[in-house]
């Protein structure tokens, strides 16, 4: 995990890993509703989706895609980093976050046209804030006290983009973005390893 302050006071950029990703999903399971604040961590972390946008999804915004082999996720109104205006979108759905959501919707037992998660957008930022302190606590490591709902969103970026060199263009399309400009802020700089898998594969290595 890198921490990179800035303009505000004791606020930072967390830069996460899938490991430590996955270590908020375990302290989420010491919640009050372990199942909700792991699909809050999931829908942030491997959808990309931002706070504002998780209490919109609804049951029936799972579709499956035509070749049914895979998954999208309706998000009714996203944010146009263009000109600010919403605008919906069709997110990847995982196949793991897929079957989560299905269990949680039998679980729970909600209706298609239900929220997924009954909270507001504040209330999705204080589940993440809650599951960070948890996630120090249990580990000892404080750098997860800074971790914020945006942080989640800056991993699943950072995965497809850097982990997996994934075209631009198609994060830009199922995150939300709408310029080269608007995901550029969420790169961080390649590791050593992906630096020299990058020109292993190019032949270059």
């Amino acid at each position: 995990m890198r921490l990179e302050a800035t303009n505000r006071d004791d606020t930072y950029k967390v830069w996460m890993t899938d490991p430590e990703l996955e270590t908020l999903r375990r302290a989420a399971a010491d919640g009050d509703d372990p199942l909700r604040d792991d699909l809050v961590i999931q829908l942030g972390g491997y959808v990309g989706l931002r706070a504002f946008e998780v209490p919109q999804i609804q049951a029936q915004h799972v579709k499956r895609t035509d070749d049914g082999d895979h998954y999208r996720l309706r998000v009714p109104r996203g944010k146009d980093t263009a000109n600010g205006d919403g605008k919906p979108r069709d997110a990847y759905l995982p196949p793991d976050v897929e079957s989560d959501i299905h269990r949680y919707v039998s679980v729970v037992d909600l209706e298609q046209h239900d929220p997924l998660v009954d909270l507001t957008e504040r209330g999705v930022r204080e589940v993440v804030k809650r599951t960070a302190r948890r996630a120090a606590e249990a580990t000892g490591d404080e750098d997860f006290r800074y971790v914020s709902s945006h942080d989640l969103r800056r991993r699943f970026a950072q995965r497809l983009l850097v982990d997996e060199q994934v075209n631009p263009r198609v994060v830009m399309q199922v995150g939300g973005w709408d310029s080269f400009a608007a995901i550029e802020p969420y790169l961080n700089a390649p590791t050593p390893d992906v630096v020299n898998e990058a020109f292993e594969e190019a032949g270059l290595g």
